[in-house]
């Protein structure tokens, strides 16, 4: 299990651009990005496999462009229990606080893109500790 991508946004609904590298900040989120706050979807994640498979059935997305923070490689989300820690590289450690979302209205994400998998597929979490990470650092679910 590992990240492959990482991304911030300035503006909700938006798209977010992809980033080497990140740094997250204790109850807060992603330094620089507008999902960031005194809330509990602080950081959002997604398996890049649930992008491959919007891919696959002809829409084009790539890493970003459902709104997601990390994208992740071998992680099954939707089957991950609300209050499940993550940590991710040396010292960043996430609780999963919420499993999918409801869209109230569809946003620019959905427009884009042609659908949005985050309300079913995506998940979200708040920061328990900080620290930098990057694309390839290991994920462990504890």
């Amino acid at each position: 299990m590992k990240v492959v991508s990482l991304a911030i946004s300035k503006k909700k609904g938006t798209r977010k651009d992809i980033i080497p590298a990140a740094k997250v900040i204790e109850d807060f989120g992603f330094e620089g990005d507008a999902h960031a706050g005194d809330w509990h979807r602080q950081v959002s994640l997604l398996a890049s496999e649930s992008i491959e498979k919007t891919k696959d059935a002809g829409l084009d997305v790539t890493f970003g462009d459902f709104a997601e923070n990390i994208a992740t490689e071998g992680v099954d989300w939707k089957a991950i229990p609300v209050g499940t820690r993550v940590k991710i590289g040396e010292s960043v450690l996430l609780e999963i606080t919420q499993i999918g979302k409801e869209c109230i209205r569809k946003c620019a994400i959905y427009y884009q893109a042609g659908d949005c998998i985050m309300p079913k597929e995506g998940v979200f979490a708040r920061v328990l500790t900080g620290g930098r990470i990057q694309s390839g650092d290991a994920i462990e679910l504890i």
